[in-house]
């Protein structure tokens, strides 16, 4: 498993983070909702990355600092509401694509990977939850 899939993880927390902040009233709750699975599933891949003797950069990268910026920028010039619901699924897309990429690596241990299949569905679900608010 490469730490990029961690990176990434913690880019896509960053722009939630900002989300929360923004949202409409009304929104709040998916936005939290989103935040806090990619806040368990930061947690939870740090762990198995450093179990595996890897180094975790807890900052993310630069697309982090991107993601709150899209976020604000958003909230300046219309309301964070469900109607980026699209984006969010867009987003998450390339969340979902990390996991398979890091499941394909091929090396991991069995927990490791079972751990990996689960927080996938666990964002699946999520994205299923919310698939009333297209």
């Amino acid at each position: 498993m490469r730490s990029q899939s961690y990176t990434l993880t913690v880019d896509v927390l960053q722009g939630y983070e900002k989300m929360v902040e923004k949202a409409e009233p009304e929104f709040r709750a998916t936005a939290q909702q989103f935040r806090d699975l990619h806040s368990s599933h930061a947690t939870a891949i740090a762990n198995i990355l450093i179990s595996l003797g890897a180094e975790v950069d807890v900052d993310g990268s630069f697309m982090g600092t991107v993601n709150e910026a899209v976020v604000s920028l958003r909230a300046f010039f219309d309301e964070i509401d469900d109607d980026i619901m699209d984006s969010i699924r867009s987003g998450e897309d390339h969340v979902l694509k990390a996991f398979d990429g890091a499941l394909a690596y091929g090396t991991l241990p069995e927990a490791h990977q079972t751990s990996l299949l689960e927080m996938r569905q666990e964002l699946l679900a999520l994205l299923d939850a919310t698939r009333h608010l297209d």
